[in-house]
């Protein structure tokens, strides 16, 4: 009876062993697999068997993470202090790499994105900052995804999301914009009233070659005032029908 219920135990001991060794690993998903401390291939997605107190297992999600960074307070190279936060898109290319070579490579990415970004924005003037985000984007992207290589990272894209600026900055910047847009609408002015003047002389040095011209503008100015309720009418005779008229009573 006790060998009996031994051999049970043994049996129902091993058979708990075998059913906790059975892992699912979804499709997004690859687990690193630690032999007795050594690395082994990773395994999945799907039905996998890991050994009991012979293998630790790590999973690792392979989709694309969202990384919010915090905002930083960053004194740019024209000496403006501002408060700069970003997002950072990456994903994991190599998991082996993620778990052997990190302690933590989320924790690590954090980190490092903090850091390059009060390093980046800091060699940038204010006016670069606002203007040339895709740039800065750009250069972040860079620094940080060839730092991350070593670990199995790959970074998609980052975004500087927000930047702060003192409120007497904002004021200042805002009364800069009014100026500019003021300037701005005294220039189109300008130069409306000089395309206004040179397109006049035009039409006098027309009207002073065609002398027809005038007496078709003055009826045309004529007709105008017509239709208009005037109790008085000053009617301009040109001296050139004048000339005309008299010259062809001299001839009769």
């Amino acid at each position: 009876m006790f060998g009996l219920g031994v051999a049970g135990t043994v049996i129902v001991i091993a058979a708990l062993l075998v059913i906790g060794g059975v892992k699912v690993v979804r499709e997004y998903e690859r687990a690193v697999v630690l032999r007795l401390g050594r690395l082994v291939a990773s395994r999945g997605p799907g039905v996998i068997y890991i050994i009991p107190m012979v293998e630790q297992m790590y999973k690792i999600d392979l989709r694309t993470i969202t990384l919010d960074v915090p905002s930083q307070d960053v004194i740019t190279r024209d000496n403006v202090s501002v408060k700069v936060s970003a997002v950072l898109y990456f994903r994991v290319i190599d998991p082996a790499r993620a778990i052997v070579e990190v302690q933590n490579y989320l924790y690590a990415t954090s980190q490092l994105a903090q850091t390059t970004l009060r390093s980046v924005c800091g060699q940038a003037q204010l006016d670069e900052l606002l203007a040339e985000r895709d740039r800065l984007n750009e250069q972040l992207q860079e620094i940080i995804d060839t730092s991350t290589e070593p670990w199995g990272i790959k970074v998609m894209m980052v975004e500087i999301k927000h930047i702060d600026l003192p409120v007497d900055l904002q004021r200042a910047m805002a009364r800069q914009a009014e100026a500019e847009r003021l300037r701005r609408a005294k220039v189109i002015s300008a130069e409306g009233e000089f395309q206004a003047a040179a397109r006049l002389g035009e039409a006098a040095a027309v009207m002073e070659r065609e002398s027809v011209a005038v007496q078709l503008r003055m009826l045309q100015t004529l007709g105008q005032v017509g239709t208009e309720k005037n109790h008085t009418v000053i009617v301009p005779f040109p001296i050139d029908l004048v000339r005309t008229l008299f010259g062809g009573a001299q001839k009769a």
